[in-house]
């Protein structure tokens, strides 16, 4: 993957480097190019790759034009986490300052906005209206997803369904648009299309429980955030919702109380949580979710010949369960 990511992040630095203002760039260079694992347009080059005909002999790879669809996904989704920090007001990210940290909040809101509207350029003119309207849902769902996230917490709804939409909407979206439109651009059937977009979605699920569990038991070392971040900033996650689930009522009632404090409590409060959390299974349980999503991820892709790009998409789903970051 990584010559690909190379050839990603290329494209994404000769197109940053025409921008006019020196300013943009360097927010933009903070945001896009500082840092990233590049899921999402890595998987849109590979359901190209899976979906469309094979490479001329001779032919070191795909055109440059997938790369550059490819990119709009990493933009929206650097957008998105432009915003996210704006509204959460957000000083790290990735182990260092967030970019309105830097350069302050109206001059990153802008440069997000720039970023979705880059996106949705690259992906309507070289994908077409179809693939445009793709991206579109995706972002209407990413939107969708904040609000609703917004209206759980206040209307205390602590079900898994409730989680599991705002997951959609937050994540699983925009990385299951990215394989539907890699596969529609390649040419691919209806069939495949569907069959891409349900594989994105559930790893995309899948990715987000595996990073609920490391927020609670991963190494800051490898994940670049503190322990217990999403307890400290009152995040209803998987982990916690299990726990609230099973947890006998005075227990319940300590945790209800511990999220309606105060985040300096919740952090005096987290190495208690965690002792339950262990205690009533929660992290296996965790796990059993992530590697279901997974599963249902993996059977979308049987009906594909074998290929290179299916063994790495395989591969990427494997390492959604084991990853440490």
């Amino acid at each position: 993957m990584q010559p690909d990511i190379a050839k990603i992040d290329a494209a994404m630095r000769a197109d940053i480097a025409g921008i006019a203002s020196p300013r943009l760039k360097e927010i933009l260079a903070h945001a896009v190019l500082g840092g990233g694992k590049r899921i999402r347009p890595m998987l849109a080059v590979l359901a190209a790759r899976l979906c469309g005909p094979p490479a001329p002999a001779g032919q070191g790879g795909m055109e440059p034009e997938v790369f550059r669809l490819a990119m709009g996904f990493e933009y929206l989704h650097s957008a998105s986490l432009l915003h996210d920090d704006v509204i959460d007001r957000a000083e790290q990210r990735r182990g260092r300052a967030t970019a309105n940290a830097v350069w302050g909040n109206p001059g990153v809101i802008l440069a997000g906005d720039f970023l979705h509207a880059r996106a949705m350029q690259l992906v309507g003119g070289l994908g077409g209206v179809r693939c445009l309207e793709i991206l579109s849902r995706a972002t209407i769902a990413m939107v969708e997803g904040e609000f609703l996230q917004a209206a759980i917490v206040q209307q205390q709804d602590f079900s898994e369904t409730a989680y599991f939409q705002v997951l959609h909407g937050k994540t699983a979206a925009l990385i299951g648009a990215a394989c539907e439109v890699g596969a529609l651009h390649a040419g691919g059937n209806e069939a495949q299309q569907q069959a891409m977009r349900a594989y994105g979605e559930h790893l995309g699920l899948a990715f987000q429980v595996v990073d609920d569990l490391l927020d609670y038991w991963g190494d800051p070392a490898s994940t670049g955030k503190a322990v217990g971040n999403d307890l400290v900033e009152g995040k209803m996650t998987l982990p916690l919702l299990f726990t609230l689930a099973k947890a006998p009522v005075h227990e319940r009632e300590r945790l209800l109380a511990l999220l309606a404090g105060e985040p300096a409590a919740r952090q005096a409060g987290l190495p208690g949580v965690r002792t339950l959390m262990e205690e009533l299974g929660g992290p296996a349980y965790c796990r059993q979710q992530a590697e279901a999503l997974v599963g249902t991820a993996r059977r979308q892709l049987l009906g594909f010949p074998e290929s290179a790009a299916l063994a790495v998409l395989e591969g990427l789903a494997g390492y959604v369960l084991t990853r440490r970051q």
